[in-house]
């Protein structure tokens, strides 16, 4: 069975209600409160085993407390768990939504690669660099390297969640992350372009207009769509399920980093017809993966509400 380990440091005056709270919950187990033990915030210390399934209500419970504005609350994945009597019971009560995410858990870890530090740039520019060796060698192999190496998927799923909880900034920081990034992207991929055509380091196949990676890239249709329509379900699944396998299949299949080094290509050699179409590709793909993801993230919280009895506060099917 699944569960998180939850943490809490709560002030005095607020621990009866926390302690009531939690013990009235039957899905909250290995209740522990030790008064006066928090330091840093002072408090007192509170912590609890909850079944992910039940795990949004409890935590919805101690903010309505503000146990998190006036004390903290941490969340931890439990990795091994041995049931007993009084899990197992909980859990067969709890039925199919066992197995739903913590909704908490989801949105903290999108948040947390909705942050833009210079390394983020770095690893898209050399994402590009690496796209752009792998076009004009027709190595299929290094724009998967780019693919994989490129974090542009983080700022994009931040701002899917952005526009599905009505968080403009959130979403304004993650569109001017992705333009300057990309735009920085496409700037220096563009300098190493020329650079290579100077030297004449291009493939003796891609001087004779053999270019089926380039190709590949530069023709958006309605594959393009659909790819990048399925992998921003795909990819919003495993981030609620962190499943970090299924994730890395998604950047492999999302061409976003790989038209922004053809565009930057295409236009180093002149070639300004598959550079236009580069650039319809990368605009595509991210607007939707964007979209896609917003509805993704509804619908599931949707279909998760839906599943298994409504119950109340002490467990009981409404």
């Amino acid at each position: 069975m699944d569960m998180i380990h939850v943490r809490a440091v709560s002030p005095p005056d607020l621990t009866e209600r926390v302690e009531e709270l939690l013990a009235a919950d039957p899905y909250v187990l290995n209740l522990i409160v030790q008064r006066g033990a928090a330091r840093k915030p002072d408090g007192d210390s509170v912590a609890c085993d909850v079944l992910t399934g039940a795990a949004d209500e409890v935590l919805r419970g101690l903010r309505d407390l503000q146990v998190d504005l006036r004390g903290s609350v941490v969340i931890e994945p439990v990795d091994m768990t041995f049931p007993g009597q009084a899990s197992e019971r909980a859990a067969r009560r709890l039925g199919a939504r066992g197995d739903a995410p913590v909704w908490a858990q989801v949105e903290a870890r999108i948040r947390s690669e909705g942050r833009y530090p210079p390394s983020f740039y770095l690893y898209l520019v050399i994402a590009g660099l690496i796209g752009s060796v792998g076009i004009v060698t027709n190595s299929q192999i290094l724009i998967v390297g780019a693919m994989v190496v490129g974090p542009e998927y983080g700022a994009i799923v931040a701002v899917a969640l952005g526009f599905d909880r009505g968080d403009r900034t959130m979403v304004r920081k993650g569109l001017s992350a992705l333009c300057t990034g990309l735009l920085l992207t496409i700037a220096v991929t563009f300098l190493f372009s020329l650079l290579i055509r100077g030297s004449g380091l291009q493939s003796e196949a891609f001087d004779r207009g053999l270019r089926p990676v380039s190709d590949l890239i530069n023709t958006p249709n309605f594959f393009s769509f659909a790819v990048a329509a399925l992998a921003g379900v795909v990819g919003i699944v495993s981030l609620t399920e962190a499943r970090t396998s299924a994730l890395l299949g998604v950047f492999i299949s999302v061409t976003t980093i790989p038209a922004a080094a053809a565009i930057s290509v295409s236009t180093a050699f002149g070639s300004w017809s598959e550079a236009r179409g580069s650039l319809i590709q990368l605009l595509v793909n991210i607007a939707v993966l964007i979209v896609v993801g917003a509805v993704a993230l509804r619908c599931q919280r949707a279909i998760w509400q839906r599943v298994g009895p409504a119950r109340t506060r002490n467990g009981e099917q409404a």
